[in-house]
C-alpha cells in the first residue's frame, strides 16, 4: 500500500497542488460501504458529510443496475430506449404536476449552465441574480456568477448578488430584516435593468447550503420569485444539495423552502456517485427551448445513467430514505439544540432533516477556528464532516441518507466529545 506521504506528492506532480484536501491530515480511503470508510490504515471512519453517495456507498442495488445495463447496452439518446424513458417517469412523478419534463446531463455544473441557457433564450436577457455567498459549478460562466469560492474570474457585470439574511446572526424583527433583504433584491433588478442586461433568472439553492444554512425570513423565499418573475426572469432551484428527500419532510427543497421554481437542476445525489444530473421544467417552457435548439449531449441520458438514477429512487423507496431522514433528523436537531444551549461559543443549531450545522461564534463575532477545530477532533473520533459559510464557521453535516438509527448516536456522541475537547 502506498503511504499517503508518497500519494500526495505524486498527487501534487500530477493533479497538482490546488485541489483542495480535507482535514490537516489527509486521509486515503481504500474501499467504503454503507456511510463507513476503510482507510489505508485499516481504520474505519463514519461518513458524517458526503450526499454523493446518497443510498450508501457502493449500494448494491445500484452497483448491480449498473454492472448489469453496462454489460446490456449503453448509447446516447438519439436512439429509443425503454429504460431512459421510464427513468424519466418514475423522477418527474415525484415533482409537482406543472413541472413535467427532464433535460438530462452529466453533472450539476452542466445542469445550472443549461438552465441558465434556457432562461436567457426565454427571456430575451442576460442579467443573473446570485447570492453574495454561493457556489453552482464550474463553467466559465458559473466561474462568473461565482461568490463562495476563491477564483481568479471576476464577477460578470451582468450579475448581482444578494445577502442572504440569517435571523440568528441579526436580531432585529424579522418583518425588518425581510424588508431591507427584498430592498436590495428591488435594488438589483433595477441595476439590471437600468444597464440594459435585464433580468433573466435568480439561482438559489433553496436550503441557502453553502451560505452557512441561515435562517431566513418566512416568505423571502416567495417574495424573491415574485419579483424576479415581474421583472421578467425565470426562477432556478440548485437542488443539487438540497434534493432528494434531504429535507425530511419533502423530497425536494424547493417545497420546503416554499419556493415556485421555473426550472429545477439536480446532480451528485442523482446517481450515487455515477455522473447524471437533470434539469426539470415545464412543457411550455422546453417546447420554448427545445423547438428552436437541436440540443443533444452525447452521454447525457444513456442507459447505465438511468440504471443509476432508477436504483437511487427504487432505494429511497423502498427502505423508505426520506421518512428516516425526518425522523433522525429531529433526534438530532434535538441534541444540536442542547449543545447550542450548553456551549457559548455555538451561536446557533441549523438545518433540518439530515443537513444539521452548528454556527460558532465568540462575542457576536464568527469562530471559525472552533470549527475548524471541531471538524478535526471528529476525524480523530473516526466522524467525518466539514464546515460551510462566509465564514467558515458553521459546522456541515450531511451525510448519506442510508445513515441510520446504529450511527447516529455515533455521531451524537463524537459531536458532544469534540465540543467538550474544544471548550477545555
Amino acid at each position: 500500500m502506498t503511504s499517503t506521504a508518497e500519494l500526495l506528492a505524486r498527487r501534487n506532480l500530477t493533479i497538482g497542488p490546488y485541489s483542495p484536501l480535507f482535514y490537516d491530515e489527509p486521509l486515503q480511503f481504500t474501499s467504503a460501504s454503507g456511510v463507513w470508510f476503510t482507510e489505508a490504515s485499516g481504520e474505519r471512519y463514519l461518513d458524517g458529510y458526503n450526499n454523493v453517495p446518497h443510498v450508501g456507498h457502493a449500494n448494491p442495488r445500484v452497483v448491480h443496475a449498473i454492472a448489469e445495463q453496462a454489460a446490456t447496452l449503453n448509447i446516447h439518446t438519439r436512439y429509443l430506449n425503454e429504460r431512459v424513458v421510464a427513468y424519466a417517469e418514475r423522477l418527474l412523478d415525484t415533482f409537482e404536476p406543472r413541472l413535467d419534463r427532464v433535460l438530462f446531463g452529466n453533472s450539476g455544473s452542466e445542469a445550472n449552465e443549461l438552465a441558465i441557457r434556457i432562461a436567457r433564450q426565454l427571456t430575451g436577457h442576460t442579467g443573473m441574480i446570485v447570492s453574495d455567498y454561493s457556489y453552482h459549478g464550474t463553467t466559465i460562466t458559473l466561474a462568473g456568477l461565482t461568490t463562495g469560492l476563491q477564483t481568479a474570474v471576476p464577477l460578470d457585470p451582468n450579475v448581482r448578488t444578494l445577502r442572504i439574511p440569517d435571523l440568528d446572526r441579526d436580531q432585529r424583527p424579522e418583518a425588518a430584516v425581510l424588508a431591507d433583504a427584498l430592498a436590495e433584491l428591488d435594488a438589483a433588478i433595477a441595476s439590471l435593468q437600468e444597464t440594459g442586461f435585464g433580468v433573466a433568472a435568480c439561482l438559489f439553492d433553496p436550503l441557502f447550503s453553502t451560505e452557512g444554512m441561515p435562517r431566513v425570513p418566512a416568505g423571502l423565499t416567495a417574495g424573491i420569485a415574485e419579483r424576479v418573475r415581474a421583472a421578467g426572469g425565470l426562477v432556478i432551484a440548485d437542488e443539487v444539495q438540497s434534493g432528494f428527500g434531504r429535507t425530511g419532510s419533502e423530497m425536494w427543497g424547493h417545497r420546503y423552502a416554499g419556493l415556485d421554481p421555473d426550472l429545477v437542476t439536480m446532480g451528485k445525489p442523482m446517481g450515487n456517485g455515477h455522473p447524471i444530473s437533470g434539469v426539470v421544467t415545464s412543457e411550455t417552457v422546453l417546447d420554448a427551448f427545445g423547438s428552436t435548439n437541436e440540443f443533444f449531449n452525447t452521454f447525457a441520458g444513456n442507459p447505465v445513467s438511468a440504471a443509476a438514477g432508477e436504483a437511487v429512487l427504487l432505494e429511497m423507496a423502498e427502505h423508505g430514505l426520506q421518512d428516516r431522514a425526518l425522523a433522525l433528523g429531529r433526534t438530532a436537531r434535538a441534541r444540536f439544540d442542547e449543545f447550542a444551549a450548553a456551549h457559548d461559543f455555538v451561536r446557533a443549531a441549523k438545518g433540518t432533516g439530515m443537513f444539521l450545522g452548528l454556527d460558532f461564534a465568540v462575542d457576536g463575532e464568527p469562530a471559525p477556528g472552533l470549527a475548524k477545530r471541531v471538524v478535526e477532533e471528529m476525524k480523530a473520533r473516526h466522524v467525518l464532516i466539514s464546515r460551510i459559510g462566509r465564514d467558515e464557521s458553521v459546522l456541515k453535516v450531511r451525510p448519506p441518507l442510508a445513515f441510520g438509527e446504529a450511527e447516529l448516536p455515533i455521531l451524537l456522541d463524537a459531536l458532544e466529545s469534540s465540543l467538550d475537547a474544544v471548550r477545555r
